[in-house]
């Protein structure tokens, strides 16, 4: 039987994504990196269910494991962490899915981003600084001024091609971003991306957008045109 809100520790919550994990959700998530095997969406359910709950979501996080993390993220309270606290605990997150989900659910609503951003963007760990990538694209998008746009593409143009997987992946999309939201490089961000070839040959199923950023780029300005 399910624990209470109230009387939830972490043992009933470990014990409870215990008994929703599947070998097969685990067999498609190891090929991407990731450790855990619980659906996603049971996976949120039990967070819904537990409300917010930081304190509980810092014991859940020191575990370790990657589902209670995911749990942890959803229950936290993003405004409450200090500078320090979400820089050990990127550093700490190798695994792709909490890495990610730290960053878009967390650290983005914190009032330390920017300065973090700045932190993260040149870090000599290639994780942490593709997590400085993607806050900076997230200012490519919302708030540009004061970013460098043209001096991003020098450095997505100089080291994009030979970046390890995921600061390759984050480089690919702030170059993708400012070819969509920026029509003055749009030229030369699709020439960059022609030049590198990154991600052409990514396999696309029907119906979504290639990560390729000429094809990315002129598909996204063609639906907003």
């Amino acid at each position: 039987m399910a624990t209470s809100v109230a009387q939830a520790t972490v043992s009933d919550v470990l014990a409870e994504l215990a008994a929703l994990e599947d070998p097969k959700i685990l067999a498609v998530n190891e090929r991407h990196g990731d450790d855990h095997a619980v659906n996603l969406t049971k996976l949120r359910a039990v967070a819904k269910k537990l409300k917010t709950q930081h304190d509980l979501a810092g014991e859940l996080w020191g575990t370790g494991d990657t589902a209670a993390r995911l749990v942890a993220i959803l229950i936290c309270r993003p405004k409450a962490f200090v500078t320090s606290e979400l820089d050990a605990m990127l550093r700490d997150a190798r695994v792709p899915k909490v890495h990610g989900w730290l960053v878009s659910y967390v650290v983005k609503k914190s009032p330390h981003a920017e300065e973090l951003r700045s932190a993260w963007f040149a870090d000599s760990d290639p994780v942490v600084a593709s997590a400085g990538w993607v806050l900076t694209t997230e200012r490519v998008a919302k708030s540009p001024d004061g970013l460098d746009l043209p001096g991003l593409l020098d450095l997505v143009e100089a080291h994009m091609k030979d970046a390890p997987e995921r600061l390759q992946w984050a480089m690919n999309e702030c170059l993708a971003t400012i070819g969509i939201h920026h029509a003055e490089y749009r030229a030369r961000a699709i020439g960059i991306g022609e030049s590198l070839e990154v991600l052409k040959d990514y396999p696309t199923p029907p119906g979504c957008t290639s990560p390729f950023a000429p094809i990315w780029i002129n598909e996204i300005v063609r639906r907003r045109a």
